[in-house]
């Protein structure tokens, strides 16, 4: 007869339980160390228990595009509001539709909340228009009626931006060029006088009894000469106001401000590129200037657009020779254009570091397919949600109790163990929680407290696997140490489905729901697969060097593994075969 092998492994026993302890005690030490030094060492909280800003956006359309204000558009500005606000590090904030044209975004307390209220409902229309003129911010005073006839004002390209085929009564190359921008922005040919000669001819027109008819102004021209110069960009009102309802191919005014931080009013051409032009923009730091802009690259198509505009103005006099970066109706930078560009530009102004960086989070996620206007803005106490947190941490420990008083009296020295393990598996999803804060954004949200509770029984339910296995195996007449190597495999496959259905629930919970319901599925998710962790890395382990005791390997009536107790039967023997002896047998002694 063969001797057996040495060194053979029982089928599911573990030679070394050594060494998952230590690799889970190795792990628990340096997430716990990483938690410290990190400087985050509570979980990062919701809306809901840390209070915040809930903020309501109604969605409006421009004349004439009522249609613009339907469920794909509100998709799509969800998407990219709720891309904006991550993208400031604003955890937990939850962004989504109420009824048809609203949109709730409720932002969590914390890191970055004052920027991501301001961008929220930023529309970030952004576009590059070339400049036509540029005057100060306010009209100049009409002069004062005297009894003696005053000299008229000195015209100044300030002050009034002259009219197709109007000249200055002092001329300025500035005044003059306005003019001619103005009339090919409006495609509008500068009317030649009755009776004039000829652009070929150098002859002087006859005098006639009847006076010449004096041009008319285009209306159009006119009606925005009017508006450029009735505007006051001082007037926080008529600067918000200056390019509402303007379509891109439209010239229109806008007000920004200039390099020594002054408004500015400027009149602007038709739209030649767009914010969808731009494919990403981010903040960077001047090092020749030591100013902060934003550096942007354009896709492909805008690539050439931009090209074209820049080729055209480079050949410009100022302040033709500008383009004014036009965002949402305000100008945000005017650069003057010396050469060509084409795949990427930077915008300079009045930049700080957090300017800098607002702007190119705004572009770099693309601007809203509809306006949206404000209707309300709550600020959310943390005094509700923390009696509800209060509550239910209550609930939760009553419900832990009681599985513990469960345990100790069924079990008895076995809940030694599970207690163990429900502590390591609590210590485990704190610290990890603690650290998906800063990492993913991760916020601990009433739904969330509620999926970790849910979590207790799913881990108290794996020991009980584990040990009723054991407790057949000792019914069955096996020793304690053999049992528990011969339960573990058994045991292993049925906590594994389980687990893994438990998993599966709680991914496509995470997938088709929104908000505070993925709090929930994230927690069951982590606690399940931490459930395995701890099954496999500690309580098995500890199980097996238990089982060396005496305590428990002689099943004493506390240990809970007594066989007495269990109804054991008596103990298996295996027989050994005896080799017949050659030759006939006597049927006696058969």
């Amino acid at each position: 007869m063969a001797a057996p092998k040495k060194g053979r492994r029982p089928a599911g026993g573990q030679s070394r339980p050594g060494r998952a302890l230590a690799l889970i005690l190795i792990a628990m030490v340096a997430l716990t160390g990483g938690m410290f030094w990190s400087g985050h060492t509570t979980p990062r909280l919701g809306i809901d228990l840390a209070g915040g800003t809930s903020i309501t956006l109604k969605a409006k359309a421009d004349p004439g595009q009522e249609s613009a204000v339907n469920e794909t558009n509100m998709n799509t500005a969800v998407g990219i509001i709720e891309r904006r606000v991550n993208g400031l590090g604003v955890s937990e904030a939850e962004v989504q539709t109420q009824g048809r044209e609203n949109i709730i975004v409720n932002i969590p307390r914390g890191t970055n909340e004052k920027q991501a209220r301001e961008q929220v409902g930023t529309t970030a229309q952004l576009y590059f228009r070339p400049v036509l003129a540029v005057a100060a911010a306010a009209p100049e005073p009409a002069p004062t009626a005297t009894g003696s006839p005053s000299a008229s004002p000195k015209p100044s390209a300030s002050a009034s931006v002259p009219t197709a085929g109007e000249k200055s009564a002092t001329p300025t190359a500035t005044a003059s060029t306005q003019g001619r921008a103005l009339t090919e922005a409006l495609k509008a040919p500068s009317p030649t006088p009755t009776g004039s000669a000829s652009p070929s001819s150098s002859a002087t027109p006859k005098a006639t009894g009847t006076p010449q008819a004096t041009p008319t102004p285009d209306p159009a021209t006119a009606a925005l000469e009017q508006k450029f110069t009735a505007l006051n960009c001082l007037d926080p009102k008529q600067r918000t106001a200056a390019g509402q309802g303007v379509k891109p191919s439209e010239p229109t005014v806008a007000c920004g401000k200039n390099a020594i931080d002054q408004w500015e009013k400027y009149l602007l051409g038709p739209a030649e590129v767009d914010g969808k032009d731009v494919d990403d923009a981010k903040a960077a730091l001047d090092q020749q200037t030591g100013q902060w802009i934003v550096d942007m690259e354009f896709t492909s198509a805008g690539s050439k657009k931009f090209q074209s505009i820049t080729s055209k103005l480079s050949q410009q006099t100022e302040p033709q020779n500008q383009f004014a970066i036009v965002l949402d109706g305000e100008v945000v930078s005017a650069p003057r254009v010396q050469t060509t560009l084409s795949a990427s530009a930077q915008i300079s102004g009045s930049f700080n570091q957090q300017s800098a960086q607002d702007l190119g989070n705004i572009l770099s996620y693309g601007a809203l397919p509809l306006s949206f206007q404000t209707q309300s803005v709550d600020t959310v106490t943390a005094a509700l949600g923390g009696d509800q947190l209060e509550a239910g941490l209550i609930a939760g420990a009553i419900g832990l109790a009681l599985v513990i008083i469960y345990l100790v009296a069924y079990y008895r020295g076995l809940s030694l163990i599970a207690i163990l393990s429900l502590g390591v598996s609590a210590l485990l999803t704190y610290v990890i929680m603690a650290l998906l804060g800063p990492a993913i954004g991760f916020a601990l949200n009433l739904p969330a407290v509620c999926g970790a509770i849910v979590a207790i029984g799913i881990t108290a339910d794996s020991f009980i696997v584990y040990f009723e296995r054991i407790r057949d195996e000792l019914r069955e007449g096996r020793t304690l140490r053999p049992a528990v190597e011969r339960a573990w495999p058994r045991a292993r496959r049925t906590i594994l489905v389980s687990d893994f259905v438990s998993f599966l629930a709680a991914a496509v919970l995470f997938i088709v729901t929104v908000g505070k319901v993925q709090g929930f599925a994230f927690t069951l998710g982590l606690t399940t697969l931490l459930d395995i962790v701890v099954v496999f890395l500690f309580t098995k382990p500890v199980m097996t060097l238990l089982a060396r005791t005496t305590f428990f390997g002689n099943g004493h009536p506390w240990s809970g593994l007594d066989p007495k107790r269990l109804g054991a039967k008596p103990p298996l023997r295996r027989t050994r075969r005896t080799t017949a002896p050659a030759g006939p047998v006597d049927p006696k002694e058969a």
